[in-house]
């Protein structure tokens, strides 16, 4: 599916039969289902306002199920909503109305352009013709951001309660031209655990690892660490793991017309290889304290 215009699920849990692995992948910026309204409202064309997506990151890791892991995917767009963002980053220069009290309007995402309702896309391009209804804004927080949370919660509740350990991996894509500071070296994939406070460095470096030995470079945290998901649901001292994963774009995606590479596939058969060896690792855990943190 590429883009999908109308009336859609905001979002999906796709189970496995049986989960049998303590993981939980969640795909929250893949979404392609744009609501017509939305698209009213913005000033930009159909390929524009698809920039800053993480184009197919839930058809690149579909294969957690088949694993034993449940994955959590959007259906609505990031330029629509962003949920790895705190529930109320708002920029109030976007919006007719005043913002309620416990908004945080002084983040450095809302000054970037980049809150829960985001005000650009990549490159810094504005997404909308005029300000928003401030009660629109709000009914999406409402509808859609909350709930989603909801189910995430609810996912690894039940996997932390079913195996006493939960590993959460946010799955996200990063563009092809990122590159490390003060290096000419772009990184295929880069892993962030918060600089070791969302997951154990032991996790991390087994992530490079299998990534590494699959051809791809790797490295932690730099310059993605992880976002507010990242952050807020990684607790490695009570066995709650999280992982960013941030895949290069490159890799499997024409990044002028967003159509898929011929090593799709193929990249998407290293993924599972990642995912399969990954879970081997937890598998030979003998419980939380050997994911303690560092």
């Amino acid at each position: 599916m590429d883009w999908v215009i109308g009336e859609f699920e905001q979002f999906e849990v796709r189970e496995p039969a049986c989960q049998t692995i303590p993981f939980v992948y969640n795909s929250p910026h893949s979404g392609r289902c744009y609501p017509v309204s939305f698209l009213n409202e913005t000033r930009l064309d159909s390929l524009a306002i698809r920039r800053s997506a993480d184009h197919y990151v839930d058809e690149l890791f579909a294969a957690a199920p088949d694993l034993g892991a449940p994955l959590l995917a959007a259906n609505f767009p990031r330029a629509y909503l962003d949920v790895n963002r705190e529930p109320y980053e708002l920029d109030p220069k976007m919006f007719d109305g005043p913002l309620p009290p416990y908004a945080n309007i002084g983040s450095m995402r809302v000054a970037g352009g980049l809150g829960t309702i985001p005000r650009i896309v990549a490159e810094n391009v504005e997404i909308y013709r005029g300000r928003l209804c401030i009660e629109e804004g709000l009914s999406r927080i409402e509808s859609i951001y909350k709930p989603y949370h909801a189910a995430l919660r609810r996912l690894i509740a039940r996997t932390h309660t079913q195996f006493g350990v939960s590993i959460l991996i946010d799955c996200h894509s990063m563009p092809g031209n990122v590159r490390l500071s003060g290096s000419e070296i772009k990184p295929d994939f880069i892993i962030g655990d918060r600089y070791g406070t969302s997951a154990s460095a032991e996790l991390s470096r087994t992530a490079i690892g299998i990534l590494t030995e699959l051809g791809f470079s790797a490295v932690r945290n730099k310059p993605y660490a992880g976002g507010f998901i990242t952050e807020h649901y990684g607790r490695p001292a009570r066995g709650l793991h999280a992982l960013q994963v941030e895949i290069n774009r490159g890799l499997y995606v024409d990044e002028v017309t967003l159509a898929k590479r011929p090593d799709f596939d193929a990249v998407a058969g290293n993924l599972f290889t990642f995912m399969r060896q990954l879970s081997e690792f937890a598998d030979e855990l003998s419980g939380t304290t050997a994911l303690a943190a560092e």
